[in-house]
């Protein structure tokens, strides 16, 4: 097995279990890509048709509103025990309709990734029953994942998300700028300091 494809396999394991026929079908339907800081993954208006599993690197996915403000929707990397939501980069809606995204992905720092093609993922749905439950967990996984997040934006207040943030993904402060941390808080970075300064006096 290609090294870049054993942290896959590694992840499809703690959930499903994997033959070593499946395995070698996995293995030679992705393909290991190197990505340059600032590259896109993928465009606002364009169809998404690749899945970047993050081997290692930083990338964000967001969206642009028609003043050009954007909002960072997700950060994906790859670190020791990086939530699933972290680990793939790439717009499902898109990818599963067929539909243009209207969210860009872009690589923060260079990224050593592993690439389904949408043809390849199909092939393996098809060819692999346990491959095809291991997708359906993972579209679960990521229907909470999504639903948490607009839940998130919708129903708590500015310090309220910093503060489920601090709880929930920390780390992400050593990893990302503040300028990205509060474009996913749906905040300007003023703002953020403004609710920091607040959290420190009130403690």
């Amino acid at each position: 097995m290609d090294a870049f494809t054993k942290p896959f396999l590694d992840l499809v394991c703690s959930d499903v279990s994997l033959d070593e026929e499946t395995k070698i079908l996995i293995d030679s339907h992705c393909r290991p890509v190197k990505i340059a800081k600032g590259e896109l993954l993928l465009n606002a208006g364009e169809v998404c048709r690749d899945i970047y599993f993050m081997v290692e690197g930083r990338a964000i996915s967001y969206f642009t509103d028609y003043d050009g403000k954007t909002t960072t929707w997700f950060f994906h990397h790859n670190l020791p025990n990086a939530p699933v939501k972290n680990l793939f980069a790439v717009d499902y809606r898109s990818f599963l309709s067929g539909v243009p995204s209207g969210m860009s992905i872009q690589a923060l720092s260079e990224i050593d990734a592993l690439k389904f093609s949408k043809e390849a993922v199909e092939l393996l749905v098809e060819s692999s029953q346990t491959f095809a439950v291991w997708m359906r967990k993972l579209h679960e996984k990521s229907l909470i994942v999504a639903y948490d997040r607009i839940a998130t934006l919708l129903t708590l207040s500015a310090t309220e998300r910093y503060q489920r943030f601090l709880k929930d993904e920390p780390y992400l402060l050593e990893m990302f700028s503040n300028y990205h941390i509060a474009t996913y808080l749906n905040i300007t970075p003023q703002s953020l300091s403004r609710i920091r300064r607040s959290l420190v006096l009130s403690s």
